[in-house]
């Protein structure tokens, strides 16, 4: 599958984008870098992508064509905050299965404990949660994953057990992932491909 932005473009003000004629394209099983400075405009473009900003000119296609709303998307968006993704009075096993139920295979690829599910989101560490945000983000109706900085708030030891969880999927179910990150270092160590924002974005700062 094609995941494609053309012409994105997105301001805050009329005649004040942030975003300017933004293209970019992601195919099936390809694991991408979006390089960009802090107040660039990624984690827009990652909520463009993913259908959670609808006040933008361009166009989104997947295969072609636009992204119906109202049904599961099958882009998914994972944030650099996952506390902000989840209700704080639902237990973690109802916030799990929310859309549809997890497998087990991918509970244990993402090293989720049994213990935690019946605990609340506040009782679990960022790692923790993240981990939650992933499994649920999986569905068999997923085909690209849009993460926006999600391992920064965690240790090196935990970044590293989710990128390989989430490497390992990728390859097993052939999902598309855009890797959005200002960290060089790990952007060129997990992607085929790097992408600077700076580079596709017209907007002159």
């Amino acid at each position: 599958m094609h995941l494609k932005g053309e012409n994105l473009s997105f301001g805050y003000k009329k005649d004040h984008f942030i975003l300017k004629n933004v293209d970019l394209s992601l195919y099936s099983g390809e694991v991408l870098g979006l390089i960009g400075d802090s107040g660039s405009g990624k984690s827009t473009l990652c909520k463009i992508l993913s259908g959670y900003e609808t006040n933008y000119s361009g166009t989104v296609s997947l295969d072609g064509n636009k992204i119906p709303s109202g049904i599961y998307n099958p882009v998914q968006l994972i944030f650099q905050h996952p506390e902000k993704a989840v209700n704080p009075k639902w237990k973690m096993k109802a916030i799990l299965n929310e859309g549809h139920v997890v497998s087990q295979e991918i509970l244990d690829s993402f090293g989720i404990k049994k213990n935690w599910l019946n605990r609340w989101p506040n009782e679990l560490s960022g790692g923790e949660l993240q981990r939650f945000a992933l499994a649920r983000a999986l569905s068999p109706k997923t085909k690209f994953l849009i993460a926006d900085e999600i391992t920064t708030m965690v240790d090196a030891i935990t970044q590293a057990q989710i990128w390989e969880s989430i490497l390992n999927m990728v390859e097993e179910l052939n999902i598309g992932v855009l890797v959005v990150s200002h960290d060089k270092n790990l952007i060129n160590k997990l992607c085929h491909d790097v992408l600077y924002l700076s580079d596709i974005n017209t907007v002159n700062y």
